[in-house]
């Protein structure tokens, strides 16, 4: 029924069908050759020997108009008393079954597609993969998956609202189906994930090509709620012939090779290669030492100093983290620093660093400073106060010889609340820096909001200075913009 009145006029002369729908009640037409609602019907009745015909529409329990249960008669007539109630009662019947078809099919469909999208969900797709790597197995055919993950997505989130990120995700979801051809289905595995399955690969270079076209068209500005945003994003790809794989396996593999991609610098994608599980294996390894650096105070801290310009003198350092590990000698700062993150032991590190750090600068001239880099996890935790003012009072240092470098990322979680911490910590007398200024979406709002005392312009601003006139009278739009507002800048 609900099929067949998608494609039915209604209004209030379109047969006893289609004015039944329109008028919701039901339409009795005792004689279709002389009622003017079939005037334009008349001939189609008559080539089948219809005379008469008593349409009644089926309701939902809300009044919406489901479909229309018809009775045609080769007399001229109208329907007896026992025919009426069995009209109503069929339909009454045919309403409720009808609804909770409807309802069954909204359930299925919710439990197997995502529901800001509607693109299959994790569940639907791991379960088309596995009927798909099951008959590649039988007939030697290739599968593929392709692992894409926005880039920078969580800045898009945070920053400009949740319902502007909800906006992306639906743009790039509409942008990937509309490549998507035969053979291939997209679906969002999950926040700013999307997984892509191929069933009809005729090999790598065929892949190639696809996923090529894929990101092409994935590319570019698109129009979110006034805000234009660039879809930026990575992808892992694994071609396999199946024989001894499953779909965790190729799934973990997709994994692997996006994130190859997005140390390579995001993007751009990767296929999977044997190399990346080694890897993968070396990293959990290195988690691993990392863990038991930090447990067993491994690390050491370091200072870079930072010098005025106007009297060239060492006006402060930066303390800096370093990790000289045992086999492979010292670890990059931006190497064991995200995995620290990934971890969950970052806010040990920064503790560690800080107290280190006010303990040392507590020995040097009383002009000369310290900076320390806080986590993002330690802003969500209300004892970042404390642990600032145990490591002042345990060491010694003055607060205003200490200065709390925060960055964007910090202050995306949890706006309020991070500003309610940096003006607990500007009362105990800290000086407090916006780390990487520059990076974000709303830098300059917060220079308007926040107390902060200095700024650091992020490095990729300065990279060509020398060389690009852009760069250059940008800096000095930047430095300029910060001396009416009391702050200064490194």
């Amino acid at each position: 029924y609900t099929s067949a009145i998608d494609g039915v006029a209604t209004g209030p002369k379109v047969g006893s069908c289609g004015t039944a729908a329109h008028r919701r009640e039901p339409v009795i037409v005792a004689d279709i050759m002389q009622d003017p609602l079939w005037e334009d019907y008349r001939e189609l009745a008559a080539g089948h020997g219809y005379r008469s015909c008593w349409s009644t529409p089926i309701l939902s329990h809300q009044g919406a108009v489901l479909g229309v249960f018809a009775m045609y008669s080769m007399t001229v007539r109208e329907p007896t008393d026992a025919e009426t109630r069995l009209i109503d009662f069929t339909t009454r019947i045919a309403g409720i079954a009808i609804e909770r078809k409807l309802a069954e099919d909204r359930i299925h469909f919710m439990a197997n597609h995502d529901a800001l999208t509607g693109l299959p969900n994790r569940a639907l797709l791991e379960d088309r993969l596995s009927q798909a790597i099951l008959y590649a197995q039988r007939y030697d055919r290739w599968v593929t998956v392709v692992f894409i993950d926005l880039d920078n997505f969580k800045l898009v989130n945070d920053t400009l609202g949740h319902p502007v990120g909800d906006g992306l995700i639906y743009a790039v979801a509409e942008r990937l189906a509309a490549v998507a051809g035969p053979g291939v289905t997209v679906s969002r595995f999950g926040g700013d994930e999307f997984m892509i399955f191929f069933d009809r690969v005729e090999d790598e270079s065929h892949l190639s090509s696809q996923i090529d076209e894929i990101f092409i068209e994935l590319q570019g500005e698109v129009d979110v709620a006034g805000h234009g945003l660039r879809i930026q994003a990575s992808g892992g790809a694994v071609l396999s012939r199946v024989r001894d794989t499953d779909v965790d396996a190729m799934i973990v593999k997709a994994d692997l090779a996006l994130h190859k991609a997005k140390e390579l610098g995001k993007n751009t994608w990767r296929l999977f290669e044997a190399s990346m599980e080694t890897a993968f294996r070396n990293r959990q390894l290195m988690k691993a030492d990392l863990r038991t650096a930090v447990e067993s105070k491994g690390l050491r801290v370091v200072y870079q100093p930072i010098v005025a310009m106007s009297t060239m003198r060492i006006a402060s350092c930066e303390a800096l983290c370093r990790w000289d590990h045992p086999d492979l000698g010292p670890i990059s700062a931006s190497i064991f620093i995200p995995l620290a993150e990934e971890m969950g032991i970052i806010s040990e590190i920064s503790t560690f660093v800080l107290h280190a750090a006010c303990t040392e600068c507590a020995k040097w001239p009383a002009q000369t400073s310290v900076s320390v880099n806080l986590s993002a996890k330690d802003f969500r935790n209300r004892d970042v106060i404390e642990k600032v003012r145990h490591a002042l009072a345990s060491s010694g240092l003055a607060a205003g010889r200490l200065e709390i470098e925060v960055t964007e990322t910090a202050l995306l979680d949890d706006k309020s609340l991070t500003r309610q911490y940096i003006e607990e910590l500007k009362r105990l007398g800290v000086r407090i820096a916006l780390d990487d200024f520059g990076t974000g979406y709303s830098s300059l709002s917060y220079l308007h909001k926040l107390p902060l005392d200095k700024i650091k312009i992020d490095r990729s601003f300065l990279m060509d200075v020398t060389q690009n006139s852009r760069s250059l009278e940008l800096l000095k739009g930047i430095v300029n913009l910060s001396r009416p507002l009391g702050l200064s800048v490194t």
